[in-house]
């Protein structure tokens, strides 16, 4: 489930494709991501209106596991996660791989079409799982060859759970003492478009998901950590940081 090519290195069955350009400014440093607007269509659109709304701006990479996902998408954060507000889900379109540096949308568990504002970045290869579990995951893009830095960063920092942070400690993670703030958070100040124009990345050439008729049964979908779905991220998020914080 857990394993990724980079684009340039795909062997596997692919075809051109064109895309819009955007840009996350991170507090980590910027991701630069291909759309496929031909490909998945819808996705972009809805991934897009959430950028022209500017409801990604100060929200927080939530969750990040190694050699697997980095999310984001869904929350703000003050003195606690606060989820953003969200559009009706968005059809799903399962055209596309989840191989390395490919973004994707969550969605909740035994739901295909119910992402709306949440996507993750496949740090691997995940098509083995995540092409076929719960109608395959939506990839609408792909990061640049100059981003990965940044991926890598964000997966290399301490984590709380599965939580990035900045300036905490393992030990300052499992204290009742420790008060999580934004700084210690890796934020996601704005996310731009860079180019508008739907056939400005020509030279793109995505994976196709050859996975989602396989007959073969894949693992369930039971919004365990490995899942890729986003159904159990909110109670987790809000217990645990009140918890230490009233304790």
């Amino acid at each position: 489930m857990k394993k990724l090519l980079l684009c340039g290195l795909l062997t596997a069955t692919s075809f051109a494709s064109h895309a819009t350009v955007v840009e996350m400014q991170t507090s980590q440093g910027a991701i630069k991501v291909d759309l496929f607007d031909q490909q998945t269509p819808k996705t972009v659109e809805n991934f897009l209106s959430y950028i022209q709304s500017d409801a990604y701006n100060q929200t927080v990479i939530h969750r990040s596991i190694k050699d697997f996902i980095i999310q984001g998408g869904g929350f703000t954060f003050t003195d606690d996660f606060k989820a953003i507000t969200t559009s009706p889900a968005v059809v799903n379109e399962p055209e596309l791989s989840n191989v390395k540096g490919t973004i994707a949308m969550a969605k909740l568990s035994n739901n295909a079409n119910s992402a709306t504002s949440q996507w993750f970045f496949n740090l691997k290869d995940n098509s083995a799982n995540l092409d076929k579990q719960n109608g395959g995951f939506t990839v609408f893009g792909q990061i640049t060859a100059d981003s990965y830095a940044v991926l890598d960063k964000i997966s290399a920092l301490v984590h709380c759970g599965e939580i990035p942070v900045v300036n905490l400690t393992k030990d300052q993670c499992a204290s009742a003492d420790t008060t999580l703030t934004i700084a210690n958070l890796v934020s996601i100040n704005s996310v731009l478009v860079l180019d508008d124009d739907p056939n400005s990345s020509v030279n793109l050439s995505p994976k196709e998901n050859t996975l989602i008729d396989d007959p073969t049964p894949t693992q369930p979908d039971d919004g365990d950590s490995s899942s890729g779905s986003m159904s159990w991220l909110l109670p987790l998020l809000l217990l645990g940081f009140k918890r230490r914080r009233s304790a």
